[in-house]
């Protein structure tokens, strides 16, 4: 499995981006696709999770309303669209995957067994 993750920038407070994560590998039926980040000095954190069979998501309650995570079947892709952000979203951002994870797991970063490489996120006030 490989995950690779793209669309990081520099962006102003108020702005968006959309973070795409292309996974290859092998069919990934079953899997749960998440994002993380981890922000200079803290540890991994939990953003959001999709069940790539049926689609249903989990959010980082601090995030709801602001990030979604989505997911494009025919291109093997997952996204994450933030928008209205601040300063303290500034992080890497990494995509994860691991085979059916069950829901009580979703956001635990030990539940996942593959991560892309990362990317940078900056938010300027």
């Amino acid at each position: 499995v490989q995950l690779q993750a793209s669309g990081g920038g520099l962006v102003l407070a108020g702005g968006s981006l959309r973070l795409s994560c292309v996974a290859s590998g092998r069919t990934f039926s079953g899997y749960n696709m998440g994002w993380f980040r981890q922000a200079p000095g803290k540890e991994r954190e939990f953003v959001a999770d999709i069940r790539w069979s049926g689609g249903s998501t989990t959010y980082a309650d601090s995030l709801k309303g602001r990030f979604t995570i989505s997911r494009d079947i025919t291109k093997n892709t997952v996204y994450l669209q933030m928008n209205s952000l601040r300063p303290e979203d500034t992080a890497v951002y990494y995509c994860a995957a691991n085979p059916r994870i069950i829901t009580s797991m979703i956001g635990v970063p030990s539940s996942y067994g593959y991560w892309g490489q990362g990317t940078q996120v900056t938010v300027s006030s």
